[in-house]
C-alpha cells in the first residue's frame, strides 16, 4: 500500500498544496488531475522521492520511503512527460540502458518482445532520431512490459500516441491491475481501464 500523509510541496517560493492525504492499494488506479500549474507532476515526483515535501510524508508498505534507502526505487516505474530516450541510440539500446540504469537488466530477446508488442516491430534497431514522436514515446513506455515494479507512476503517459496506441495503454494498465499491481497517472486525454474504477484526486 501507498499513503500520503499531510503532503506539503512547493515550487520555488510557491506552495502547490499542502495537507495532502490519500491511500492506494494493490489494483487501484488514481488520476491526479488540476489545472496547470497546480503541481500535478511535482506530487508525482514526490512521490517517487525525487524530491523532497515541505512537511508530510510518503509510506510505503508501512514505512516512510525516506528510510527505505535503494529499496524504495525498486518497487516503482516512473515515466515523465518526457521521454528520457537518447537520439543516437537505438530503440533496443535505449531499453535496455534504461532498464540497467533502474538496476534490472533485461535480455534482448525480452527487450526486442516489449518494443514489438508497442508496435515497433522492424523499428528495433532504429536509431531513436529517425522515429516519429508517437514511436519515440512507445519506446519509452516499453519500460513498462519488462519491469516487475508494483507501483507505477506515469506523467502524461498518452502524449502523441495514436488512438491505436491508446488502446494498447489501457489495455497494459488493465493488466498490471489485474496482476495486484497500482497505477497514479496525469493525463489530458481520456484514460479508461475495462472493469476497473478510476479514483481520481483534485489539486485545486
Amino acid at each position: 500500500m501507498l499513503e500520503v500523509r499531510g503532503l506539503a510541496c512547493a515550487r520555488g517560493e510557491q506552495q502547490l498544496f499542502s495537507n495532502l492525504s490519500f491511500d492506494l492499494s494493490a489494483g487501484e488506479l488514481l488520476q491526479v488531475q488540476g489545472e496547470n500549474g497546480k503541481g500535478k507532476t511535482t506530487l508525482l515526483r514526490a512521490l517517487c522521492g525525487f524530491i523532497e515535501p515541505l512537511a508530510g510524508q510518503v509510506r510505503w508498505q508501512g514505512q516512510n520511503i525516506r528510510e527505505l534507502g535503494e529499496d524504495y526505487p525498486g518497487e516503482l516505474i516512473y515515466l515523465g512527460h518526457l521521454n528520457a530516450i537518447k537520439d543516437e541510440l537505438n530503440a533496443l539500446e535505449n531499453l535496455r540502458i534504461s532498464c540497467g540504469l533502474a538496476g534490472s537488466a533485461v535480455s534482448d530477446s525480452v527487450a526486442i518482445a516489449a518494443l514489438r508488442r508497442m508496435g515497433l516491430r522492424g523499428r528495433e534497431t532504429f536509431p531513436v532520431k529517425v522515429l516519429s514522436q508517437g514511436q519515440r514515446r512507445r519506446v519509452a513506455l516499453a519500460r513498462l512490459l519488462v519491469s516487475n515494479a508494483p507501483l507505477w507512476i506515469l506523467d502524461e503517459p498518452l502524449a502523441a500516441l495514436d488512438v491505436g496506441a491508446v488502446g494498447l495503454m489501457q489495455s497494459l494498465i488493465g493488466e498490471h491491475l489485474a496482476k495486484r499491481g497500482m497505477v497514479i497517472f496525469t493525463t489530458h486525454q481520456p484514460l479508461e481501464v475495462a472493469g476497473v474504477p478510476t479514483r481520481r484526486l483534485i489539486l485545486s
